[in-house]
């Protein structure tokens, strides 16, 4: 059963002529009414009953044109959905993003700003480690990732700088260093360190440990958390001391003091990652507004 069939059952049970059917649909009279002897045998039942001077719908074709309304708008719809969706104005959207990234303003702006012109598309949102990210947009699991860098480029995926983050030591606030103007990771060779576990997949791990063998020590990690809240938590009740990016700052917790290190290297950057050699219009659309917010930041 083709579409054009229903469309011509529906201008003829709407004119109930077949000439004029003919004239609304601009085709010839016979072609028509071939049509409409064709889709009645599809259908197995008489959709019309005809004279030489009139044409009425059967109850038969009263119940189907009624369906076929309903096809026919669906159809439509399905049409102006894949359009929207070439569009970039509707489906699904996929993101991922690290423990850091909601204090962003930026993060916050990108995803405000897609929501107010698209939509139309369902954004679906999963907080994971970069690691996490970076295998689940490869497995297809994620369409975009905010991540921090990984220790080892993946060649599978695109990534673009959205925005530099120095890091800051995170200290008890009555910590000796506390208050020290010019604080670097040196200073912190003697502590006690909380961190999030190596098994978490997170990159500010490996940064760490690396900017710490730069500066001639390895931290001893006296305590483990998995989430970032706990790690501020366990420095704030005096288990020891941890590096994070500066967006963490906005957690106020008190007994806790932030202080930048001043070691040139101290800095990570997020990145917005998505699949290498692809160009989807609902990414491309997300990836326009995120640099926008970038560059605005």
């Amino acid at each position: 059963m083709e579409l054009r069939h229903l469309r011509y059952f529906i201008a003829v049970a709407e004119e109930l002529h077949f000439t004029r059917a003919a004239q609304r649909l601009n085709i010839g009279q016979p072609p028509l009414s071939h049509a409409i002897a064709q889709l009645e045998e599809e259908v197995g039942a008489l959709l019309f009953e005809r004279s030489k001077r009139w044409v009425r719908l059967t109850p038969a074709g009263s119940l189907f044109l009624s369906d076929a309304r309903r096809i026919l708008a669906l159809a439509e719809q399905a049409q102006e959905t894949a359009r929207r969706a070439e569009r970039g104005e509707a489906g699904e959207l996929r993101i991922g993003f690290t423990y850091s990234t909601p204090f962003t303003p930026l993060f916050v702006a990108a995803i405000r700003r897609y929501r107010q012109q698209y939509p139309g598309v369902t954004l679906t949102l999963r907080e994971l480690s970069s690691q996490r990210q970076i295998e689940a947009l490869a497995q297809r699991e994620l369409d975009l990732a905010f991540t921090r860098p990984l220790s080892v480029p993946d060649a599978r995926l695109a990534m673009a700088p959205l925005r530099d983050d120095p890091l800051v030591a995170v200290l008890p606030s009555e910590h000796r260093l506390a208050h020290t103007r010019h604080l670097a990771l040196r200073d912190l060779a003697n502590e006690p360190f909380v961190m999030y576990p190596a098994a978490a997949g997170t990159a500010i791990v490996p940064l760490i440990l690396r900017l710490c063998r730069a500066a001639g020590f390895s931290p001893h990690v006296a305590q483990e958390a998995g989430e970032s809240a706990s790690i501020i938590g366990l420095v704030a009740a005096g288990c020891g001391v941890t590096v994070l990016p500066a967006t963490f700052r906005r957690i106020r917790m008190e007994g806790v003091s932030y202080r930048q290190l001043q070691d040139a290297d101290a800095r990570t950057s997020l990145m917005l990652g998505w699949r290498a050699g692809e160009h989807a219009p609902l990414v491309d659309a997300f990836v326009a507004i995120a640099r926008a917010a970038a560059a605005s930041d």
